[in-house]
């Protein structure tokens, strides 16, 4: 990293460099015509004799000329300066953004690579467990259910990776289906409670409200609220779900008690590997794929997706989809 920054620094040296030069042969040029434009017409004002009577008006015609010039390089300079400008611009936007994308696109094989490692560890711990010693039956049911957890935890992760790559290559196809939202969210709740024994969870689901679109995209973008939820929120703190009907717009809110969002991320949380920058985010799990995916898939059924502050403290994201009549 250290070299790769002092290489960018580099780059971006000689950018400032050869901008700086450009304009200042642009500056240059534009002096350089001034000055021969007033000895030309210095000149040709020598050529003229006094005692001429068109004298008065060749001196006014040579003075209009000089001005018409300098009135040209001046537009001719300003319009070359503009064009630089724009140029520039760009291309600093352009570089900006990619090497943007390539430290996001590295921090994210290395969230990913800790990902994978995590739950392989595990697992394997366990199975060697298994495998060297003889436990009795509920301490091999309790090693076989972290086991499946970290198989599931590993699942997931395969999954956003998948379905990321196949909505930008737009190779997936949605199935549009009635769906029990209702069960949908009550099952997704349900599952995080069994994998976060140790934690509180509290609902409030209307039943039998109906949504149209693809279960199994609503069951990611539900369970990446969750998710997030439990990541970013201290243990002893509680997280909810609601799922309530308002004319005819199903609104689901995910409510957490964490740190919270400040105003200037909540529109960058969104963005594809993007991750908050405090030390508490950067000691929780995660690629940067949960919430981009969640405003994927949300779009594609034709909803919104936003964050609120959870007064005291924490995040409230809340999903509104058109019910299904």
């Amino acid at each position: 990293m250290p070299g790769k920054a002092k290489k960018i620094k580099l780059i971006f040296g000689i950018y400032w460099i050869l901008l700086a030069y450009i304009i200042a042969a642009l500056i240059w040029w534009y002096i350089a015509l001034t000055r021969q434009n007033e000895q030309m017409a210095y000149y040709k004002i020598l050529d003229l004799h006094q005692q001429d009577p068109q004298y008065a008006s060749q001196l006014a015609r040579i003075d209009e000329e000089k001005k018409r010039k300098t009135a040209q390089y001046i537009g001719e300079g300003t319009i070359f300066f503009l064009l630089i400008a724009a140029g520039a611009t760009f291309v600093y936007r352009a570089v900006s953004k990619q090497l943007q994308i390539s430290l996001q696109q590295q921090n994210f094989m290395i969230a990913i690579t800790h990902e994978l490692k995590t739950p392989i560890a595990v697992a394997k711990l366990n199975l060697e467990t298994l495998q060297k010693r003889k436990l009795d039956d509920a301490q091999q049911q309790k090693l076989l259910q972290n086991t499946l957890q970290e198989a599931n935890r590993m699942n997931d992760l395969c999954n956003n990776m998948l379905l990321s790559s196949q909505i930008e290559a737009g190779g997936y196809r949605m199935t549009n289906e009635d769906i029990n939202l209702s069960e949908l969210v009550s099952n997704c709740m349900h599952d995080i409670e069994t994998r976060n024994p140790q934690r509180m969870f509290h609902s409030n689901v209307q039943q039998s409200l109906f949504v149209t679109g693809d279960a199994m995209l609503l069951q990611m973008a539900v369970n990446n609220l969750l998710d997030n939820a439990v990541k970013y929120s201290p243990k002893d703190n509680p997280v909810s779900i609601e799922l309530i009907e308002q004319d005819n717009t199903l609104i689901l809110k995910v409510r957490d008690e964490g740190a919270g969002i400040a105003d200037t991320e909540k529109k960058k949380i969104f963005e594809k590997f993007y991750r908050l920058g405090n030390e508490a985010t950067k000691r929780a799990k995660g690629t940067g794929l949960g919430l981009y995916l969640t405003s994927k898939i949300v779009a594609n059924h034709h909803g919104q997706l936003f964050v609120e502050n959870n007064l005291p403290s924490g995040s409230v994201f809340i999903i509104q989809l058109k019910q299904s009549i």
